[in-house]
């Protein structure tokens, strides 16, 4: 069984399409909760609601730990304006400029969601004539409520308040020529990539070692797979997005191997297996450093787990903007996870 790639794009399109900002995360859970139950997994949540889901190996003894991270970069009302819109602040590290003109969505804290668009509040060149001078900053950015309200009290008393939840509006696509445009790639593509790699599992063979698929639900804000880690896991690979850019190595067709980033170099033997196991099986990769980054991978060892740890994944382009990626680098990226989980682990 190869991988199914209609199947990848499909859940791709549905995962993207849930609103997960860091710390709202549960409908997201839910429904990876809701597909993983079709192959009698033992699955567990932990208790700051991520999932872990459990594929049986023929070892028991050493386990490999697979995580991509389904919480994604959003918003909170910080404060309700007297003309009735929201200020906001970021969930995240993003720049304002790269959401200014979204749609979005307010989630409340009584279950209700409602629709607006971040704009600058200097937005109408007709009145303002130094609009696109202005600094995109926490002071000019705000939410235009698709409601008739032109108050704080008219806000109010629909039901939002400060401390809701505001996502962005992904507008997924998937072209004719095969690149994936959407925003949250990062890392909901690699979720996809792990829930098609178990998919495909149910139809292979039982791997050499136990294999725990870890959701992250915390990592945008820097704490995300770095607890409830199975004691018997040795080696902790993080499947997440290639930074693309000036001076890099990673790009759209290829999976990239992340050999250092912000908390410094991944594991040397395991990331030389990772780079080895993509020259044999002739995959397209990349090695690259990402200078400002980190992963659920050295969240774990900053928590201090004694774990061999690497970072893979497709490479990304405008991250943590309007992103995209192609099918070839989802291929490149699924093709090099079949092999590390049926290679012999490294000593």
């Amino acid at each position: 069984m190869s991988l199914n790639l209609e199947s990848l794009l499909q859940r791709l399109e549905k995962i993207v399409n849930i609103p997960s900002p860091s710390g709202y995360t549960e409908d997201a859970l839910a429904a990876i909760f809701s597909e993983l139950s079709q192959y009698d997994l033992p699955i567990k949540i932990t208790n700051k609601g991520a999932l872990i889901a459990k594929v049986e190996g023929k070892e028991r003894e050493r386990a490999r730990l697979l995580t991509a991270h389904v919480d994604t970069l959003g918003a909170m009302v910080k404060e309700i304006k007297g003309d009735g819109r929201l200020k906001l602040t970021k969930i995240g590290g993003f720049n304002w400029n790269a959401v200014e003109g979204e749609y979005c969505k307010i989630h409340t804290r009584t279950g209700k969601t409602f629709t607006g668009t971040i704009l600058m509040h200097e937005t109408s060149v007709h009145v303002y004539q130094k609009a696109g001078e202005l600094l995109r900053d926490d002071h000019h950015i705000e939410v235009r409520l698709d409601e008739k309200s032109r108050s704080k009290e008219e806000t109010l008393e629909l039901g939002i308040a400060p401390g809701d939840f505001v996502s962005f509006d992904p507008r997924f696509q998937y072209t004719s020529s095969q690149f994936i445009k959407s925003r949250h790639l990062d890392d909901k593509a690699s979720v996809a990539l792990l829930l098609s790699l178990i998919e495909w599992l149910s139809a292979a063979e039982k791997p050499p070692y136990t294999l725990y698929f870890y959701f992250s639900n915390n990592e945008e804000i820097g704490f995300g797979g770095n607890a409830s880690i199975p004691a018997e896991v040795v080696e902790y690979l993080a499947v997440d997005m290639g930074a693309i850019g000036d001076g890099q190595t990673t790009d759209e067709y290829s999976v990239s191997i992340c050999a250092k980033d912000s908390s410094g170099p991944y594991h040397y033997q395991l990331t030389n297996q990772l780079i080895t196991l993509a020259k044999e099986s002739k995959i397209p990769h990349q090695v690259d450093i990402y200078p400002f980054y980190g992963s659920d991978a050295s969240a774990a060892i900053r928590a201090g787990y004694d774990i061999r740890h690497a970072l893979i994944g497709p490479g990304i382009e405008s991250s943590h903007a309007l992103e995209r990626t192609h099918i070839d680098s989802m291929i490149a990226t699924f093709d090099l996870l079949k092999a590390y989980i049926f290679a012999e682990m490294i000593d």
